[in-house]
């Protein structure tokens, strides 16, 4: 069971949770494979060098083979030398992998559990501001006394995003974008009631 407060921090009413979402064992190991799942997805991949044929150049041989009293050489783009190719140097890579959709679920369930196990999970009435201004949320989460906050609504997401976009502490998503990464990024979480019905109706599916 947890509280429903409005937007002064007067609790309104009760909600039930669903045990079967926010009654779980904490489980490191799940939720480690599944952060590790979302930062692989957001490796660019890109970074990439050239190695001794793709670097422009270097055609000519330096110097004879023989009878000069140096190393033989042939070509100026050999990777021991300045400006040459890199040898096994990074080239264009997909990072992600794969990961049972019955993994990433469960380990939502075991982060969900484990921020409601903490009491940093604040259910709102609604969250319905009345103005687009960062000064909104900034009052909101003084209410609540929250600093470093992750805020979940669907119905004011626009108005929401756009008084959040001078936070470096707050971020905002629709109930379909809440992952496992971001909930623990932040140390708070709330979430208006409709957000969470939603989102344990899905979790149930």
């Amino acid at each position: 069971m947890a509280e429903v407060y409005n937007l002064e921090n007067k609790k309104i009413s009760d909600y039930n949770l669903d045990e079967a979402i926010f009654g779980l064992e904490h489980n490191e190991d799940l939720i480690f494979r599944v952060v590790n799942w979302q930062l692989s997805r957001k490796r660019s991949g890109t970074a990439c060098t050239k190695t001794k044929g793709e670097v422009r150049g270097g055609g000519a041989k330096p110097w004879k083979q023989k009878n000069l009293g140096r190393a033989r050489s042939g070509s100026t783009r050999s990777p021991i030398w300045r400006k040459g190719g890199v040898v096994f140097g990074p080239k264009p890579k997909d990072w992600s992998y794969s990961l049972p959709k019955k993994v990433r679920r469960k380990a939502l369930k075991v982060t969900l559990s484990y921020i409601s196990n903490n009491g940093n999970l604040k259910i709102l009435e609604n969250l319905d501001i009345q103005e687009t201004k960062t000064r909104s949320i900034v009052n909101i989460l003084s209410a609540f006394e929250l600093d470093n906050t992750l805020i979940v609504d669907d119905e004011n997401y626009k108005n929401l995003k756009l008084s959040c976009r001078n936070l470096n502490h707050v971020k905002v998503l629709k109930t379909e974008g809440v992952n496992v990464y971001d909930i623990l990024k932040f140390k708070n979480l709330v979430i208006s009631k409709n957000a969470l019905d939603k989102l344990q109706e899905v979790l149930k599916s």
